[in-house]
């Protein structure tokens, strides 16, 4: 027996023009991996939430047809039951979580089930040490940074070893390495228990060498159902938004594209393109590789960097202590020039997300200080908080939602909370950048890809690029990064660590790096699929004139 199946569903939320899914049919048997995508708006979210019975029991709308869930009709069954057989991580944690620590939070869903004390706790202390989440046990969940709250959302999906686990972007908050290491949990429950698993995502280059199968949404039908390799290769024939950075490397070298870096590693070996580069034929003389080295050196030694003359934003030895003990912040020193785009990166739990709530004012430093040149626009990590009317045209205006790409006939009309989460993100920060009348001297995004496809990125990135305010922005995206960031400051238990420009800190990387600079080593301080084509074309001429 199949754990899901959808038979002819077509669902459409209420007063929506058009359908969220259009006549779906799919069957995904137990023990499978299989990853969703789509471009935003394509239908992935309304799948996984027909998947756990909240469409339509809880988002209403019309539905027809039949999806059925380790053999329970959802029509009949809704999400309180559906929760035996299926575990559910949405984009929304904040949302999720409802009791006031970890430990409850986690325990919370198998004392409802009547489990007795020693099998609850066992299950805690497994899920919280296979996710590392161990040392948040006793933790209040409102002190948490919003990976480490999504990390407990996922905890709690998990903790009762569902039949069928549906995560929509579940590493969406996550760092580079707590990112890789669910793929990896979630692979290993896939094996050892059977537990089929179905989870979208944007950034494929971290699932895609996981999956047993990618489904790609479109206009709410399936567009493609196949293979990783297989939908690789239809993705570069009618979907080249859906590429991977590795696959779209790959194919403009006219190499068939295959999933994750070790195996594209071993492809540009298999043409002799990755011997010859790093032997260093692209990436300059040894001179040159140890001048590359010198200068990264310097970008790590971050207490030489002298703050802007006129800082837009300046934050000078600032400590952030909690009562309870822990430091958020130690001895930060950070400024940021008029028109500046600097990206903040670091492992979730890092600080980041408490620096831009100083930044913006909305939190006082118990050490140190933070100066400001005029009004700093914040867009927190959960859009929702910034929404509260009943239309989007109430939202923004017309020339607002059009600078974010929002159609405002598409969207005007529309509740604010039937839109897709890269849709309610490109939104709020409509909202957030205002209407031009009070310009904002900086603008600080914390996770402000959250929900969005390539394109949507893409476009974002050049909007932060157009602004004359400073830009910072935290995210865990190296390949966002790369499209608009000039400079990276690296943050590590509350402290600065490195402090330089884009391609010195990202090229040399292993997890904070881009896919095309891992898959060439951080030779060349290649970070884009462009670049790397353009590297290894310019190496095939060499070697061509050499032979000739």
């Amino acid at each position: 027996m199949n754990v899901l199946e959808f038979e002819r569903v077509t669902y459409s939320y209420p007063g929506a023009a058009i359908p969220a899914l259009d006549d779906v049919t799919l069957e995904v048997p137990h023990g499978q991996l299989v990853v969703v995508t789509g471009t935003s708006g394509s239908g992935k979210s309304t799948l996984l939430r027909a998947a756990s019975g909240l469409v339509p029991h809880f988002h209403g709308g019309a539905f027809g047809g039949t999806v059925t869930v380790a053999g329970r009709d959802t029509r009949e069954h809704g999400p309180g039951d559906l929760s035996a057989v299926v575990g559910t991580l949405f984009q929304d944690p904040e949302t999720q979580v409802v009791m006031t620590t970890v430990r409850a939070e986690l325990s919370f869903v198998l004392e409802n089930r009547g489990e007795p004390p020693a099998a609850v706790a066992r299950a805690v202390e497994e899920v919280a040490l296979a996710l590392g989440i161990a040392h948040l046990l006793d933790r209040a969940t409102d002190e948490l940074s919003g990976g480490e709250l999504q990390r407990v959302a996922l905890g709690a999906a998990l903790a009762g070893r569902p039949e069928l686990v549906v995560l929509d972007e579940p590493t969406s908050q996550l760092d580079p390495v707590a990112g890789d290491e669910l793929i990896g949990l979630l692979r290993r429950l896939n094996e050892d228990f059977d537990t089929a698993i179905v989870l979208s995502e944007h950034r494929l280059e971290r699932c895609l060498a996981a999956a047993d199968r990618v489904i790609a949404m479109r206009d709410g039908r399936i567009a493609c159902d196949g293979r990783p390799e297989e939908f690789l290769a239809w993705a570069g024939r009618d979907a080249a938004v859906l590429q991977t950075p590795g696959a779209k490397l790959l194919r403009d070298l006219g190499i068939t594209p295959v999933p994750g870096v070790k195996r594209a590693r071993a492809s540009l070996r298999e043409h002799e393109l990755l011997p010859a580069l790093e032997a260093g034929l692209s990436s300059g003389s040894p001179q040159q590789t140890r001048r590359r080295g010198a200068r990264l050196a310097g970008a790590l030694k971050w207490r030489d960097r002298a703050l802007p003359d006129s800082a837009a934003l300046e934050l000078r030895d600032v400590w952030h202590e909690l009562r309870s003990g822990p430091v958020i912040l130690r001895d930060v020193t950070l400024g940021l020039g008029a028109g500046e785009r600097v990206a903040l990166m670091g492992r979730n739990g890092a600080g980041k997300s408490t620096l831009l709530r100083h930044a913006a004012g909305l939190a006082e430093p118990t050490r140190g200080a933070v100066r400001r040149q005029g009004r700093v626009a914040l867009l927190l990590q959960n859009p929702n908080d910034y929404l509260v009317h009943e239309r989007v045209s109430q939202e923004a205006s017309d020339q607002q939602l059009r600078r974010v790409g929002l159609d405002p006939r598409a969207f005007g009309p529309r509740h604010p909370r039937e839109l897709s989460g890269g849709e309610r993100q490109r939104l709020a920060l409509a909202i957030v950048l205002g209407d031009g009348r009070d310009q904002a001297a900086t603008v600080c995004l914390d996770e402000p890809t959250r929900g969005m496809d390539r394109d949507c990125k893409a476009l974002l990135a050049r909007l932060l690029s157009s602004l004359d305010a400073a830009v910072l922005v935290a995210t865990h995206d190296p390949e966002f990064i790369a499209a608009f960031a000039e400079r990276v400051v690296l943050l590590a238990d509350g402290g600065v660590i490195a402090d330089g420009p884009t391609r010195e800190v990202l090229a040399g990387g292993s997890y904070f790096a881009t896919e095309t600079a891992r898959i060439l080593s951080g030779w060349g301080g290649l970070l884009t699929p462009d670049e790397g084509v353009a590297a290894l074309a310019g190496l095939r001429a060499r070697a061509g004139e050499a032979i000739a």
